[in-house]
């Protein structure tokens, strides 16, 4: 996704998401979580659309703590489809609300999402691709290949002689929290 290294600088939206966001490395499983729900509900839209309508889907999906998600049932997506601050898409919804108790299955068996995803090894992105339709809902090759990179773990986030890579190489030297 080279070409964001050279729209996102100064952007209103775009310029904070690609200086310290995108590529670096996330570990928890609140923070993976809302990067995989945003890539779920990016699909077919424009990422600068979930920019302007993240705080919104933070407030309507609890901080995007998974365990709370896992938790709404029918009158919950009844209140998000209600909510015009959000992206109100039932399957996409839906995704997101199953994909929560996923990973807190996933969390039992190997203590957390990173943890899950450390053990799977060098995979090619064919590879986690096929995985995360295994693992998840709603996961096209789009949502996974932007989802690994948004979190460092495929490369392709910023062109090489992008400043932030520096700031991503530097973030990688230092033990994730």
């Amino acid at each position: 996704m080279s070409w964001y290294c050279d729209v996102a600088p100064g952007h209103p939206w775009h310029g904070p998401y690609h200086d310290r966001e995108y590529g670096f490395p996330l570990s928890g499983d609140q923070a993976l979580f809302e990067r995989l729900s945003l890539e779920v509900f990016q699909a077919g839209l424009s990422w600068l659309i979930v920019l302007k309508k993240r705080d919104a889907l933070r407030a309507a999906f609890r901080a995007f703590d998974p365990a709370l998600v896992a938790a709404f049932g029918p009158e919950d997506v009844a209140r998000l489809l209600a909510d015009a601050g959000i992206i109100r898409n039932r399957l996409k919804i839906l995704a997101v609300i199953e994909n929560a108790r996923r990973l807190l299955r996933l969390r039992a068996e190997h203590g957390s999402f990173a943890a899950w995803m450390d053990r799977q090894g060098d995979l090619s992105k064919e590879e986690w691709v096929a995985l995360f339709r295994r693992t998840f809902k709603f996961m096209g090759g789009e949502v996974v290949g932007e989802f690994l990179m948004s979190v460092g773990r495929l490369p392709g986030a910023h062109r090489p002689d992008c400043p932030v890579q520096a700031e991503i190489a530097a973030a990688r030297a230092q033990p994730l929290p």
